[in-house]
């Protein structure tokens, strides 16, 4: 029998693979991605430079495998490895994670690795997409009707809260000035609930003169501020122009704490406020931006 131009001799055929990985110790240069993701500052910078954003939680991590999301490598409990397999496979080919490492640690040993207990026990490594083209969203090819911009939003759980408040009233995309919070930050990414794998986001560059942008490309700028010369949420929502079949709808929503600049509110084409009752001067910005997007969703879907 001839293999190959050889007489006699059969072929070996070598199946290149990662096997599961027990661990029980740290030293593994792999986990690398995985250390002391409690430092912000850091981790942002870490993971802009490696081009990776960490998936919390089994249900994140579905989410950003089913959007198509690539993994660099799991970490989890034990307990989590047969309810994620259908997962992993999907990612990598193999239910054993093919080329893509899955390691499994005691919650103990997790935690002290991250720094941080660990939201149910699962974490993936995932490479970071690529940020969207802003004519993406907003530009005369896209069906978009309704956004939000986010104007230096700091806090990762309320940039994680707008982003499912918006996705659930029907919101179209996101924008985020230059100072804004990473929307693929570990706790934005699991507030969210992966709200953020499936909503259009990139960043709207020179705020706030990029309003005038957005009015080239038909969008009504809505600044959501405070003001007594300000239109009530319930009034603006009435107008014709809001009402259009035609209509784009750009919500601005400002920063914890200071709310919008002066700037913004004074370009954009109208400001809204949402009335308070019962003494209650203000809302948190992610409460306050689920009340707006309800309001000026596209009420024909």
């Amino acid at each position: 029998m001839k293999w190959g131009g050889c007489v006699g001799i059969r072929p070996i055929r070598v199946r290149i693979f990662v096997v599961i990985i027990e661990l029980d110790d740290l030293s593994d240069t792999r986990l690398r991605d995985y250390v002391a993701l409690t430092d912000v500052s850091l981790r942002k910078s870490l993971e802009a430079e490696r081009g990776l954003y960490m998936a919390e939680g089994d249900k994140v991590i579905r989410r950003a495998i089913r959007v198509g999301h690539q993994p660099r490598s799991f970490l989890m409990a034990q307990r989590w490895l047969d309810p994620l397999r259908p997962a992993i496979e999907q990612a990598t080919g193999s239910a054993d994670g093919g080329n893509t490492p899955v390691f499994i640690a005691s919650e103990q040993l997790i935690e002290q690795l991250t720094g941080f207990h660990v939201h149910r026990g699962a974490l993936a490594a995932m490479h970071r997409p690529p940020e969207r083209d802003l004519a993406e969203i907003i530009g005369p090819d896209s069906s978009a009707r309704r956004i939000v911009v986010l104007e230096n939003l700091v806090n990762h759980t309320n940039t994680g809260a707008v982003f499912r408040s918006v996705a659930a009233m029907g919101f179209d995309g996101v924008l985020l000035t230059d100072s804004a919070t990473d929307p693929l930050y570990r706790r934005a990414v699991r507030v969210s609930m992966g709200s953020v794998f499936k909503l259009p986001w990139t960043r709207i560059h020179g705020w706030p003169r990029a309003l005038s942008t957005l009015k080239e490309h038909g969008w009504i700028t809505v600044a959501l501020a405070l003001r007594e010369d300000a239109l009530s949420l319930d009034e603006f929502a009435q107008l014709d122009m809001v009402r259009a079949d035609d209509s784009r709808i750009a919500l601005i929503l400002g920063t914890e704490g200071d709310g919008l600049s002066p700037a913004t509110i004074k370009h954009a084409d109208y400001t809204v406020m949402i009335p308070m009752a019962a003494g209650i001067d203000s809302l948190n910005v992610a409460a306050a931006g689920a009340v707006a997007a309800w309001e000026l969703r596209v009420r024909s879907r």
